[in-house]
Formats: C-alpha cells, sequence, structure tokens
C-alpha cells in the first residue's frame, strides 16, 4: 500500500513539474488604442482623456485647441503625438509629393510647434504621400534626429513609410485595425473584436479611432473588459518594444482617406 500511495505521488509531482513550464509561457495578447483628429473640440476630446487606460493622443495641428488640449493630455498622463496632414489633406501644414524638402522642413517644424510634448508622430490622410520614398526616407531621419517615434497609419497599401522606418531603425509600429471606417456602435463592436482576435493570434495589436460619439461610447463600454478576456492594454512605447520595429500586415480597408 505504502508503495502505490509513493507511486501516485511521484506522478502528481512529475505531472506538476511538467505543468509549471507550460503555465510560465503562456501566450501573451497585447492592444494599443490611438485616437486621431484631436485638438477640434475640448468637450469631445476630453472624453478621450478618460478611457481607463494609456490612450495615446493624436492631436492636428490645423485646429482651434492643438496646443490647449496636447497640454491637457500631457498633464493626464497620455501620450501626445503629431497627426500630421499629409496630401490629399489640405491646409498650411499638410505635406505634398511636389513640395521641395525644404518645405516639409518648414511645415513639420511649425506643426511641432502647434502640438507641444510630442513624443512622435503619426499621417493624417497621406495616402499619396507616405508613397513617396524620398521624402519618408527624410522624415524618418528627421524624427531620429528629435529622438521622436513613427506609426504609419497604412492609409494605403502603397506606404513605403514603415519601409524606410525600418531601415533606420527608427522606433516605429503601423496600425492593424481601424476601428470606425463605418460610425455605427455595432460596426464599431465587431472591429473591436477583429482586434481582439487579431492580439490572441498574432501577439499584438494596434488600433485607431476618432473622437466620434459612437466610437466613445463603445469604447467606455468595452475596454474595462479587456483584461477579462486576456488582453493587455499597453502604451504605443510599450507596444514598439513588443514588435521590435517589425510592421504587420493591416486589416481592414486601406486607402480610405483620414
Amino acid at each position: 500500500m505504502c508503495v502505490r500511495l509513493l507511486l501516485a505521488l511521484l506522478c502528481c509531482l512529475a505531472g506538476v513539474a511538467h505543468a509549471t513550464p507550460a503555465a510560465a509561457t503562456a501566450h501573451k495578447a497585447y492592444i494599443s488604442l490611438i485616437i486621431d483628429d484631436l485638438g477640434q473640440n475640448l468637450p469631445r476630446d476630453r472624453r478621450v482623456l478618460a478611457l481607463p487606460g494609456p490612450v495615446t493622443t493624436a492631436i492636428m495641428p490645423d485646429t482651434p485647441h492643438a496646443t490647449e488640449f496636447a497640454r491637457e493630455a500631457h498633464r493626464a498622463g497620455k501620450i501626445v503625438i503629431l497627426h500630421m496632414p499629409m496630401d490629399p489633406a489640405t491646409g498650411p501644414y499638410a505635406w505634398h509629393p511636389e513640395l521641395p524638402i525644404e518645405e516639409l522642413e518648414k511645415r513639420l517644424n511649425a506643426a511641432f510647434k502647434m502640438v507641444p510634448y510630442t513624443a512622435g508622430i503619426n499621417n493624417h490622410m497621406g495616402s499619396r504621400m507616405t508613397a513617396q520614398p524620398v521624402a519618408m526616407a527624410w522624415l524618418m531621419g528627421e524624427l531620429q534626429r528629435r529622438h521622436k517615434f513613427f506609426v504609419d497609419s497604412r492609409t494605403s497599401a502603397q506606404t513605403v513609410a514603415a519601409q524606410q522606418a525600418q531601415k533606420i531603425d527608427l522606433a516605429s509600429v503601423s496600425r492593424d485595425v481601424f476601428l470606425d471606417d463605418e460610425r455605427t456602435e455595432a460596426a464599431i463592436y465587431t472591429q473591436l473584436q477583429t482586434a481582439i482576435s487579431l492580439a490572441h493570434k498574432q501577439g499584438s495589436a494596434v488600433m485607431i479611432g476618432h473622437p466620434y460619439p459612437q466610437t466613445l461610447a463603445v469604447l467606455e463600454r468595452e475596454l474595462p473588459k479587456l483584461k477579462a478576456q486576456g488582453i493587455e492594454w499597453i502604451d504605443i512605447r510599450q507596444m514598439i518594444s513588443v514588435r521590435s520595429n517589425k510592421a504587420t500586415a493591416a486589416h481592414g480597408k486601406d486607402g480610405v482617406y483620414r
């Protein structure tokens, strides 16, 4: 009887020893969230700051509250990035393929002055501009010089922005899922679930949304549930580290002007 008990105990101990490494290497799933087009409406944009986690605030330079909201976001402990207008976007800061590098630099400098505390940039619209290798190579070098990172919004399947960033090992990451191409809560919820599934599948997902009432309603309701779904919500700097500057395939629509 004692021999049987001893053998059973040894089998149990062997099973625990075998299970421990598997538990220690459990698959992790990460999500980062960027909200674009901020700086236009302070009451609306402040709802973004109240989201329960490390949302990245992408602020447009040509908005009436760009500077004020950048300061508020910084005080709230949020990462601020410049949401840089690029062709087909228009306005005094927008980049266009026909502009010389000197003019691109002038517009970039002016945009950074309007949006203080920036840690990096992402492109607003930009489907034509992010396909320009020379301009994108210059931009990545300039961001490296300024110690800022780049997020490729992937508004075009022809983008070379992430590729140029990787050439010089600039801290960078690419968007996976747009949350609100369709502005209904049902569609936004579906896109959020797509991002969650993608994070479980490939280990991480970068989401971009906008401060639409429908988007904020879904995020306010659903983001607190991420942990229970096995998702860790991390800031965009952490995501760049998790991905080691490697771009992933985009999911959803490319070529949608933003």
